[in-house]
């Protein structure tokens, strides 16, 4: 497993009817909605880690700090970006930013945390 900081991962989508804040339930005007946006900025830090994590090693979102600053509307494509700024020890922590044909629409940090994915999952409760 080798990750260093300056690590960078990139992850876009074409923002579609499900992706808007009216209907993910975060808001009620149809333009990307705050929880997609988080996940497009997750999805690039996993991108970043994606071919340097060790088998059954997996990383857990556990922080996230972001600022959606403008609106996004259906059919725009918009592009996140998550740069390994900072490991501590199993924490890593990125910074995320979010651009359209605008420019930039959200900044922020995301921390997730490296685990044992079995021992991970042995601590989850049964439903």
């Amino acid at each position: 497993m080798t990750v260093e900081t300056g690590m960078r991962g990139t992850a876009s989508l074409v923002v579609r009817d499900f992706d808007t804040a009216s209907a993910l339930g975060s808001g009620d005007v149809d333009v990307l909605g705050t929880p997609r946006l988080i996940a497009l900025c997750e999805q690039a830090t996993m991108v970043a880690l994606a071919d340097e994590l060790s088998a059954g090693v997996s990383s857990i979102g556990m922080r996230i700090r972001v600022d959606h600053l403008q609106p996004t509307p259906v059919g725009a494509k918009v592009t996140a970006e998550a740069v390994l700024d900072k490991i501590d020890g199993r924490r890593l922590t990125f910074t995320v930013t979010v651009s359209d044909s605008g420019g930039l629409i959200a900044a922020g940090k995301i921390t997730r945390a490296l685990v044992d994915r079995a021992s991970f999952l042995d601590k989850c409760c049964s439903a």
